[in-house]
């Protein structure tokens, strides 16, 4: 592919070039929803206390006394605006309760929201054009990291801050009006900035949470870069050193994505993106499934003092995140450590026990699930469609000797099995409700769902705290 066909420039053609009238209803309702999921989560993050003492030193680290036109979520007054996508960045992810795209393992919003919600903000623009955004990187970051499904994550790298990055600088410089040049060189500078690595697994700590954050803060300083005269590579995706061949040793993902950016604006990929339920990893989520659907057959049998032994099948590619090393997992140390605990959320819900915010972020963890992991196990599931579905086999052993199995295909919440705008609608309820009084979740759910306001009305209602 010559450098004048670059796959970024074909990106900042779309970005410039698409129109939110072109967009089908169907998907631009499903781009509000998924904004609206966003901020609900971001303020849910913002009222968990040892969270909100980061945000708060961050803040004034990054900001001191200065001020700035874009909101932290959940906070009063304006701060810079790179300063503004890097903390709810990481407030959206933390709770690992962020939408996903399963067959490019992207948390969309995560680095798509917080990137256009603070550009927008910065040049003042219209909530209707920080709408077309949040449609251009879905569309683009989605495609990103199919082009090398599962290839990032191989390396040991999160598809979501390494192709974000680019991603949030394609945003960043549309939203300043830069010019086509400007914004290829702003997802080359981006380039340089990629990062995230998965090694937060090997002790359960929280900066995975940073991410997102961190790549839509690089994304607005890459676009600020290029307008100053600042070049980057137009080849950042596809070259010799590119993204695909430096973080996923993925030589064809270059042609694949070429392949992909063919349909624009005519197969959606936002259509494809799936809600979570529950604030843990989103592999998890068919298997707490699994188990509710049993609970009653359980009850019948003795309850979960009944249980013998579980039994999860689990998916190759899922398994590094939720069951490794399967000690650690049936021990969670943390609350985030039991986030990617399969057999901890598994044991909350046998115990009639939430899966919740309050549950998943409490200082200490819950020691009767802890107890109750050391009779779960799992083994490899090599037929299961992952990552395309996130499904989920398991069986629950009694110790009268009746085995008890409920398979899941694919999740709730996804485009297969879609749960329903009303539950979407009770999640943020849930969510702002932590920051938000009645009135104002109901006139920011209108305002971003509906239309039934501009940004400034926007503005107010998230820092109204």
């Amino acid at each position: 592919m010559s450098a004048a066909m670059s796959l970024s420039i074909r990106m900042a053609r779309f970005a410039h070039e698409m129109s939110l009238d072109a967009v089908p209803a169907p998907v631009l309702r499903l781009a509000r929803l998924h904004l609206a999921d966003a901020i609900g989560v971001g303020l849910a993050a913002a009222r968990v206390p040892a969270h909100q003492r980061l945000l708060t030193q961050l803040r004034a680290e990054g900001a001191g006394a200065a001020e700035g036109p874009a909101t932290v979520i959940g906070f009063a007054g304006g701060v810079p605006a790179p300063l503004a996508a890097m903390l709810n960045g990481t407030s959206i992810h933390s709770l690992e309760y962020d939408d996903t795209h399963m067959a490019s393992i992207v948390h969309g919003s995560a680095v798509i929201v917080p990137a256009a919600l603070a550009a927008a903000e910065a040049q003042g623009l219209r909530l209707d054009e920080l709408v077309r955004l949040v449609v251009v990187g879905w569309e683009t970051l989605v495609r990103l990291g199919q082009a090398s499904p599962g290839g990032f994550q191989r390396r040991g790298f999160q598809v979501t801050s390494v192709g974000g990055v680019v991603v949030a600088a394609l945003l960043a410089a549309t939203a300043r009006g830069a010019s086509l040049a400007q914004t290829t060189a702003a997802m080359g500078i981006a380039g340089s900035q990629a990062g995230g690595i998965f090694e937060f697994l090997s002790n359960g700590s929280n900066v995975k949470a940073f991410h997102p954050g961190w790549a839509a803060h690089a994304g607005l300083w890459a676009a600020a870069a290029a307008q100053a005269g600042m070049t980057g590579p137009e080849t950042v995706l596809e070259g010799r050193f590119g993204l695909f061949n430096a973080y996923a040793a993925d030589e064809q993902a270059g042609d694949r994505l070429a392949r992909s950016l063919e349909d624009l604006g005519g197969r959606w990929a936002l259509s494809d993106a799936a809600f979570k339920f529950h604030p843990c990893c989103h592999y998890i989520h068919p298997y707490l499934e699994c188990t509710q659907a049993l609970m009653a057959q359980l009850a019948a049998h003795g309850g979960v003092q009944a249980i013998a032994s579980v039994h999860c099948r689990v998916a190759p590619g899922a398994a590094p995140v939720i069951c490794d090393p399967w000690p650690a997992k049936q021990n969670p140390a943390s609350g985030n450590e039991a986030k990617y605990s399969l057999p901890y959320c598994i044991a909350r819900v046998l115990l009639g026990r939430p899966v919740d915010v309050p549950t998943m972020t409490a200082p200490q963890v819950d020691a009767d699930a802890v107890a109750l992991s050391a009779r779960i196990q799992w083994s490899p599931r090599p037929d299961s469609d992952f990552p395309a579905r996130f499904d989920a086999d398991l069986e629950i052993m009694c110790a009268d000797g009746t085995r008890l199995h409920h398979a899941v295909p694919q999740v709730l919440g996804s485009p297969e099995r879609p749960a329903g705008e009303a539950a979407i609608r009770d999640k943020f309820n849930g969510n702002a409700a932590l920051a938000l009084g009645g009135v104002d979740r109901d006139q920011l759910w209108a305002c971003v769902v509906d239309g039934g306001a501009d940004l400034p009305a926007l503005q107010r209602t998230l820092r109204a705290v």
